[in-house]
């Protein structure tokens, strides 16, 4: 299957991501961090977007990146992106911040590797 024919939803678990990546998803993969929290972030080349979630569709979140990568590593990831959501100015002192888009993220991310 190419990668337009394959669709993910708005939720995936690792599972169906595995399957995904198995009948020819070439995802570009997003580890999102927000304050210290981690998310998993899925994008496709026509611009969707799947958050990693449990069984029962809750987004799944980690404390660190290492279980993130062995899990991404399992099922053949090599690489992905690490960006930061951490707040964009400081309400305090009145500094009124401008959030980066998503393109501005990805675009300004680290690369991480899973292996």
């Amino acid at each position: 299957m190419s990668i337009q024919a394959y669709h993910l939803s708005d939720h995936a678990t690792l599972k169906q991501l595995s399957h995904a990546i198995h009948q020819g998803l070439s995802p570009l993969v997003e580890v999102q961090s927000m304050d210290g929290i981690y998310t998993v972030r899925i994008h496709d080349s026509e611009n969707n977007t799947t958050q990693l979630s449990d069984d029962q569709g809750r987004t799944l979140t980690f404390h660190g990146t290492g279980k993130l990568r062995e899990l991404l590593a399992s099922i053949g990831l090599k690489h992905g992106v690490l960006t930061w959501s951490d707040q964009c100015g400081d309400e305090m002192i009145g500094v009124e911040g401008q959030a980066p888009t998503q393109a501005e993220m990805m675009a300004n991310g680290t690369r991480i590797g899973f292996t």
